[in-house]
């Protein structure tokens, strides 16, 4: 079996506003391993954000427990929170959140340059993660230089070059074409095989191809309906 790197037990999440309890997740018990892409669909607000929150460490669970590579998140102070995301953690957006002033090579060297690595290491691991999504012939281009899908794909290598165990993916290929859709989820797919952990936010169900295991969220209620032997 895969060795775990988060796991939720009857993890939940409420919010309150004025009298009225909002629950954006019910108790959820779930694991997620190294070497599988989990597929987390349900339309939105169903709470499918809320549960990708939770795994990448922005917020705390109301009830329940969560642990992310080790670490029991509920106990865990803000700054060491933090360290854990930067160190454990990478994140993929919809938006690709690029800095527009920065070249490919910039926007995929500024974790390693958070985690205060040095200049000629750094160069090093830019290269090798715009090598590994194909990139490498466009790393001095700026954002808008790019296409949704090139610029998605310099957001994989950011959230690669840290060497993370587990990469959160919310809603990747929502601003892509079909062609771009298929080339991202291909990578990402190739990242779990290759023994990442590997979990991607969707409402569309054409992503299913690309999962080892399947999550369906719907009203905050999550649970596990299909893996790769049934689809």
């Amino acid at each position: 079996m895969n060795q775990t790197i988060a796991r939720l037990e009857q993890a939940g999440k409420t919010y309150q506003t004025g009298d009225q309890t909002i629950v954006a997740l019910q108790p959820t018990t779930l694991e997620f391993r190294l070497g599988e892409l989990t597929l987390i669909i349900g339309p939105s607000g169903s709470g499918k954000t809320t549960l990708l929150s939770l795994l990448g460490c922005v917020i705390y669970p109301s009830t329940g427990d969560l642990w992310v590579d080790g670490h029991h998140v509920n106990n865990m102070k803000t700054k060491a929170l933090s360290k854990l995301r930067l160190n454990t953690i990478g994140f993929v957006f919809q938006s690709f959140n690029l800095l527009a002033p920065l070249n490919a090579e910039g926007n995929v060297a500024i974790p390693l340059q958070l985690q205060g690595v040095g200049a000629s290491e750094t160069q090093k691991r830019v290269e090798a993660a715009l090598s590994m999504v194909g990139m490498t012939d466009r790393r001095f281009n700026l954002p808008k230089q790019l296409s949704g899908g090139q610029q998605q794909r310099v957001a994989i290598a950011r959230a690669l070059v840290t060497n993370p165990k587990l990469i959160l993916c919310d809603e990747p290929t929502a601003s892509l074409d079909k062609n771009s859709v298929s080339v991202v989820m291909d990578e990402l797919r190739l990242l779990a095989d290759q023994g990442k952990s590997v979990a991607v936010v969707t409402h569309d169900p054409r992503l299913k191809q690309y999962a080892h295991r399947i999550i369906e969220v719907e009203n905050g209620i999550a649970r596990e309906t299909q893996t790769a032997s049934s689809i």
